[in-house]
């Protein structure tokens, strides 16, 4: 049913990278998805998968299961076909649930094991979706679930075809507890719950964040509940320019935390921590860390005395304890260190002992345990990776900010030979670009590899600097960021021999508006390359599936102050563009839909500036697909190659 030992697969993995040292076969990372740590600390459970530069076939996941502390090899389970996730430890430690989903089939499965990855027990068939899984204090199982849903859960997943009368049905996630094979309901059905805490103690039930009505778009004005058989209380309603993430409630159920800011996507949680009693009916929230020049990313219990706060201050990750007064620093440094894929600094924790996945950009991912600032490596799985960038801290000041980026640059290097530069503007633009580990596989070492520097800077409206710097951008799409763009890239190039004659510029979602953008304020690129971008926001906001995420960043709808949206529309300058530009979205992204890059690309077409639209089938915002993700790629590196290589001869 299982596999005893790691090993023969380490022995395995071993043999191929040494078989790609001696015949150049492709380069294999291990990587690390979510990790699942028992109460007492004793097992540690992870989704992982191996990465293959260049191969277009989606990866196979794995669910392994280690002693907490390290000690023996670790356990493959067996499991039928499927994709794994959401993996979680019963109380006592005895036992795992995850979901499985194989996409040939409509239904999902809830599964549990023993603690040696045996007995595999079917707990649940759904004909839905499931997610978040999560033992409670009595030892009872519970879930996010959508029953008959349409689509996967989330803004970032493909859309469906709008069909029929819009609007007239809702996918709505309720909380539900597994009991002898069915799904329990335990929140109302006109709800839809984006996360949920289990509420031990005096008054048992869930805490969570909820909002009526079409789950996608109105996280945005998500409330605080308190659930209860099946029933909803409102806790906390967050003022406009608020939205609250990770309710985290205390061990004795008295009170929980949460992290409350100007977020830009669900799931990229930042902000300041803050706390509020359950147990008084007039209590309102307390900003446990007030003016910090940081943004919280997660919130635990377990790691240190009290509440313990993860994020990101400036270019490190840093750990508070939040438990009396002021936040009080407990580490900070350079390495990314995440509880599963995102790039947001966390910890798992069990009776002050922590987990998490190490990384920065020269060091592959590894998973490292220990209390927090005493880590030790649990895994080796990428120790003959070496670095394939050159990674520098870059930061300037601009317009009173003290902003901050990266520069990456070849390994080697003779140090005088100007070189093009690629600037690469992050999605959000609540986010930031974090020291997760440069794969021979990802965009920047195929840029790096071509022939390029690469730029990542943080401008305004970015993680790291505090609430103001992240909110600085508010009104101001696009005229203050550019500009700490620009300043970024006259400090890079004090550091670097970098070819300013030769720049591009490259983004992602925001990213790919900023580029947009950018190329309509100044001809200083050469050539731009726009994915899943925003080139009307007064279209836009009819357009797109989540428009409740405009009113906080713009202070109020395209049909109240429309100025507002054409002063930062790339559409408004569209006639000042000149840089040749390289367009590709998912046809079914709801975030970021096709007419927006169809519109942009319609425009330079008919002003007679070189420029390519590549609309991929089936995806949504992003490319989730193996083959999607490296056709752009190749487009992109391609479109720099023509606009930015100086031509011989």
């Amino acid at each position: 049913m299982f596999s005893p030992k790691l090993s023969a697969r380490a022995a395995l993995l071993a043999t191929l990278c040494f078989s790609a040292a001696a015949h150049a076969a492709p380069i294999v990372t291990h990587a690390f998805g979510t990790l699942a740590l028992s109460s007492d600390g004793s097992h540690l459970a992870s989704v992982e998968h191996d990465s293959i530069a260049g191969d277009d076939k989606e990866p196979t996941l794995h669910l392994l299961i280690r002693a907490g502390q390290g000690h023996g090899a670790p356990v493959s389970v067996s499991l039928p076909n499927g994709t794994v996730s959401s993996p979680t430890w019963r109380p006592d430690g005895a036992a795992l649930a995850f979901v499985l989903h194989d996409p040939k089939q409509h239904q999902r499965f809830v599964y549990s094991v023993d603690a040696a990855g045996r007995h595999l027990t079917k707990l649940l068939a759904f004909d839905g979706t499931l997610q978040n899984l999560r033992y409670g204090p009595d030892g009872k199982l519970a879930v996010l679930a959508i029953a008959g849903a349409r689509r996967e859960p989330g803004a970032l997943q493909a859309g469906t075809a709008q069909t029929g009368e819009i609007g007239a049905h809702e996918d709505e996630q309720r909380i539900a507890t597994i009991e002898n094979g069915h799904l329990v309901w335990q929140s109302p059905a006109d709800l839809y719950v984006y996360e949920y805490d289990w509420r031990p103690g005096a008054t048992p039930g869930f805490v969570g964040t909820a909002a009526h009505g079409n789950g996608d778009d109105h996280w945005w004005i998500a409330h605080l509940y308190a659930f209860s058989g099946g029933q909803a209380h409102d806790l906390y309603a967050p003022p406009p320019q608020q939205q609250i993430g990770v309710p985290r409630v205390a061990p004795d159920g008295q009170s929980v935390a949460f992290i409350g800011g100007l977020m830009s996507d669900f799931g990229f949680f930042g902000g300041d921590a803050y706390q509020m009693s359950l147990t008084d009916p007039q209590a309102k929230p307390v900003n446990l860390t007030p003016g910090i020049k940081a943004t919280v990313t997660n919130l635990s219990y377990g790691c240190a005395d009290g509440l313990t706060a993860s994020g990101i201050a400036g270019a490190q990750t840093a750990f508070w304890s939040l438990g009396n007064g002021a936040p009080r620093a407990l580490w900070t440094g350079d390495d990314l260190l995440t509880a599963n894929s995102y790039r947001e600094p966390a910890l798992l924790c069990a009776k002050g002992q922590t987990v998490a996945i190490r990384q920065n950009f020269t060091k592959a991912p590894e998973l490292w345990s220990g209390p927090i600032g005493q880590w030790s490596a649990l895994t080796h799985a990428n120790a003959a990776l070496k670095p394939q960038v050159h990674a520098q801290n870059v930061t300037w000041t601009n317009d009173g900010f003290s902003v901050q980026g990266w520069l990456l640059t070849p390994v080697s290097s003779d140090g005088a030979t100007k070189r093009p530069m690629i600037t690469e503007i992050h999605g959000g633009p609540s986010s930031s670009n974090e020291q997760a580990y440069v794969a021979a596989s990802g965009e920047v070492t195929r840029l790096v590899n071509a022939g390029y520097d690469v730029f990542e800077p943080n401008p305004r409206g970015s993680y790291g600097q505090g609430e103001a710097f992240t909110a600085a951008n508010r009104r101001d799409f696009g005229h203050g960021d550019l500009r700490d763009v620009l300043t970024g890239i006259d400090a890079a190039e004090k550091l670097a021999p970098i070819d300013d004659a030769h720049l591009g510029v490259t983004g992602y979602s925001y990213g790919g508006y900023m580029t947009m953008w950018t190329v309509t304020q100044t001809d200083r690129f050469k050539a731009a390359v726009a994915g899943g971008g925003i080139s009307n926001w007064q279209s836009y906001y009819g357009e797109n599936g989540i428009d409740s995420w405009l009113i906080p960043f713009f202070g109020a709808s395209v049909y109240d102050d429309p100025d507002i949206y054409a002063k930062s529309s790339p559409i408004t300058f569209i006639k000042h563009t000149h840089t040749p530009t390289f367009v590709y979205v998912g046809a079914n992204d709801e975030e970021c839909p096709p007419p927006q890059s169809e519109e942009f690309y319609h425009a330079l077409r008919t002003l007679g500036v070189p420029t390519s639209l590549v609309i991929y089938a089936g995806e949504g915002h992003g490319m989730h697909k193996q083959a999607d993700w490296h056709d752009a790629m190749n487009r992109t590196i391609a479109w720099f190659d023509t606009y930015l290589k100086p031509k011989k001869g």
